[in-house]
């Protein structure tokens, strides 16, 4: 079991062990360049294009996040056939069905950047005091 439940009564504690099958791949598809890979494969796109639509990623970061969201069934690569030959990235049905969620995951993290800026500002005042 992935997670255990302990307590009585109204006050279950939730433990999330280590061997939570949930953890590996969390960890792989839910880092910043995953999410924004994503979210721009409305269609599919060239690498370059993905890139450009990325400012700030490397080339190597985005091949590797490519590679990883690849393996674990969220974009499929196809070559095309085109001379120089080509590739191309598009969501499979799995990945496609991840963009609702993080699509709302994106609107919460617009609608509360200011709050949450507000914080940090005010931690990092209180903390160099």
């Amino acid at each position: 079991m992935a997670i255990s439940e302990t307590g009585a009564g109204a006050g279950i504690d939730i433990v999330y062990r280590s061997d939570c099958p949930s953890r590996p791949v969390l960890d792989q598809i839910a880092d910043k360049w995953s999410m924004m890979v994503m979210a721009v494969l409305d269609k599919p796109r060239r690498f370059n294009e993905i890139r450009r639509r990325l400012e700030g990623v490397t080339q190597r970061v985005l091949t590797q996040t490519l590679r990883r969201l690849e393996r674990n069934g969220m974009v499929v690569r196809r070559v095309l056939p085109t001379s120089p030959v080509g590739v191309e990235y598009s969501l499979t049905p799995l990945g496609e069905s991840l963009r609702e969620p993080f699509g709302r995951l994106y609107d919460w993290t617009v609608s509360n950047a200011d709050e949450i800026r507000a914080h940090q500002m005010e931690y990092d005042r209180r903390v160099q005091s």
